[in-house]
């Protein structure tokens, strides 16, 4: 997800590269060049603080890799084996690694000398590989650490098999495999596994549809990807069409409930191909990890990982696979140059993800899932304007700290309400025409701020005007969110906090809620709205009237959990408890921690956190270890 130079439009030239190296001193600034030969200049300078590749003098374009997974010693032993593009005075090629053990190191076939530098924080150290101009091809056999960051090894319970899965984004990548890992440098591959008997491999390319009989799989992504996306699982799971290009795989006990769950898969890819043209990856496949998958889900190509907490029996949360498919071109297709630039993939996918959410089911579902964004925006803002304003910026500052610290509602849903005050500005009409035609331009390329900023300024916004209204940089790089952001309306919603306040006021009996007939969103404000001194008596009422500690979706449950935490429902706690050993989706698990700490409350948390954190993912511990003050955060 770094490096420094020009790699990301490879395919047209150095012109318009926009890739990245963590190795230089030129600074990213957030001054946007004024004339387009600076502006030119200025691509070739853009670093990527993420990265020690120096992609501008040798960078990978295809892999091969080999490799065999060992559940017993949780390690990966495998070869990657990179065709490599090189400049034309290139004396070496620079891989990201992290607690790598690097065996061998060959070039064009034979063994060549490297080097691995000194561990920093996050970066992890460079590989640096001796080359020549005319060297075509660089081998590395390596093995992973058993606590490669990237991978989570769930252990076997019962009839349920070991499980293992990935997660690269945003700089694990380099912990699983020696790679450039900057979103900059894009690559195909192909892949041989090999894994025990009985178990199924699958990655982020075209995938298998049986369990082969000796455990060995092939795989091929045609479509260059950045490392990031680089996505391997290894189960017991089964296939399951849902359409003419979607199918789901999970473990036995759930793919019956997966296949009804996201049945309109087709129906969502149908509906984003209408909006912003051809899908390009062929399918659109659907993974259902372990609980302890740390995220929603994640995007990669051909086959997005997803957690199990999506599974509702009601189809009610498909947002979240909205939002999964919306990247097949905001991020997969036309991506982030590096992490500073976040918002570019993540607020185009919002915006993506609502848009296909209004087309399938209508304007009030998609504003009500607005409205919901929006309260969590103005609270994450409120959270972190006073700690670090430059965070609420869409674009980042962030060289010398985990990229991580950049996944906020911020780059999410700050970058949605920017793009939806362009569309009110210009007209829904010529937006979707311009944003048909960026994805179209970029795709399979990098796009970093500056670089948007200028393209956005001599096409859509090239009315002083438009401009004025809009005020980009107020937007872009300026902190909070500005007074021009566009305001919603929606009516479901007002009829819910016009409940919630006839109830807290005892003019509405907890019997009349219209609890049953609504929409999970629906529940989640009214939940999400409670005051925090809410008795528990009342409290008891609620779940005793409707049963909320029992329902099947777990949004609505998160947001009942959250509240008879800082409420002190107590007998919800049991509850609050088993949820947190068997799930570890970070959007949940931050919450309902941080609830206890503010509620002094801590050592129920630090109790619950011992029991849990051996389950949970890296990407999980490295945020509950710093909010929690666990003692063996950094050892």
């Amino acid at each position: 997800m770094k490096s420094l130079f020009a790699v990301g439009l490879w395919t047209t030239g150095f012109l318009g590269l926009c890739a990245l190296t963590a190795c230089g001193d030129a600074a990213q600034n957030s001054t946007t060049p004024s004339t387009k030969a600076q502006r030119v200049r200025a691509m070739n300078q853009v670093i990527d603080h993420h990265s020690y590749s120096h992609p501008q003098e040798a960078r990978i374009a295809h892999l091969n890799w080999d490799a065999s997974i060992d559940f017993n010693a949780r390690t990966i032993t495998g070869t990657a084996t990179y065709d490599i593009e090189t400049a034309e005075d290139a004396k070496r090629i620079v891989f990201d690694t992290q607690n790598l053990t690097i065996h061998s190191v060959t070039a064009d076939g034979q063994a060549t000398e490297f080097t691995v530098g000194e561990a920093q924080l996050f970066l992890g150290s460079p590989l640096t590989v001796s080359i020549q101009p005319d060297t075509r091809q660089v081998a590395i056999h390596y093995t992973s650490s058993p606590d490669a960051n990237a991978l989570l090894w769930v252990e076997a319970q019962g009839d349920r098999a070991p499980f293992l899965f990935t997660q690269s984004q945003a700089i694990l990548a380099r912990t699983w495999m020696p790679v450039q890992d900057s979103p900059g440098v894009r690559f195909s591959y192909d892949a041989n596994v090999r894994v025990p008997e009985g178990l199924m491999a699958l990655m982020s390319a075209e995938n298998p549809t049986a369990i082969t009989s000796d455990g060995v799989y092939s795989f091929r992504m045609a479509q260059p990807i950045p490392a990031y996306l680089l996505a391997l699982a290894v189960g017991e799971v089964e296939y399951r069409s849902v359409g003419e290009r979607c199918a789901v795989y999970a473990t036995p006990d759930l793919i019956d409930k997966a296949a009804f769950e996201f049945a309109e898969m087709e129906q969502l890819l149908l509906a984003a191909e209408s909006l912003y043209g051809p899908y390009a990856w062929e399918r659109y496949d659907l993974l259902i990890l372990p609980a302890a998958f740390p995220f929603g889900g994640m995007e990669n190509p051909r086959l997005t990982f997803a957690t199990p907490t999506i599974i509702a029996g009601d189809r009610s949360l498909v947002a979240l696979v909205a939002h999964e498919l919306a990247h097949s071109w905001s991020g997969n297709l036309v991506t982030n140059a590096t992490w500073d630039d976040f918002w570019l993939n993540e607020g185009f996918t919002v915006y993506f993800e609502n848009r296909i959410m209004e087309a399938v089911y209508g304007r009030d579902v998609s504003e009500m899932l607005v409205t919901l964004s929006y309260q969590g925006l103005v609270d994450e803002v409120d959270a972190i304007i006073d700690l670090n304003p430059d965070d609420t910026h869409l674009k980042l500052h962030t060289q010398g700290r985990d990229p991580d610290v950049g996944m906020t509602a911020i780059a999410y849903d700050k970058g949605y309400f920017f793009l939806r005050l362009i569309e009110n500005t210009v007209g829904r009409e010529r937006f979707d025409a311009w944003l048909s035609g960026y994805f179209e331009a970029y795709a399979f390329k990098g796009m970093d701020t500056e670089y948007f900023v200028d393209y956005l300024k001599s096409t859509l916004l090239q009315d002083q005007t438009d401009r004025d209204a809009v005020r980009l940089d107020e937007w872009i790089y300026g902190p909070g969110l500005p007074d021009n952001c566009p305001a919603v309306a929606s009516p479901r919603i007002e009829r819910v906090d016009a409940a919630l306040a006839q109830w807290e006021g005892g003019d509405l009996a907890t019997a009349d809620l219209p609890w049953e007939s609504w929409a999970y969103q629906e529940r989640y404000r009214f939940l999400s709205n409670l005051a925090d001194d809410t008795s528990t008596d009342r409290m008891a009422e609620l779940d005793a009237t409707w049963k909320i500690g029992s329902t099947g979706n777990n949004e609505v449950l998160f947001a009942w959990m959250e509240q008879a935490i800082r409420s002190h429902y107590t007998p919800s706690y049991p509850r609050v408890e088993s949820f947190l050993i068997e799930v570890g989706r970070r959007k949940f698990l931050t919450p309902l921690y941080r609830a206890m700490k503010d509620t002094d409350q801590m050592d129920m948390a630090l109790d619950i956190y011992g029991k849990a954190r051996p389950g949970y993912h890296a990407v999980a511990t490295g945020t509950m270890d710093g909010l929690l003050e666990w003692p063996a955060a950094g050892s």
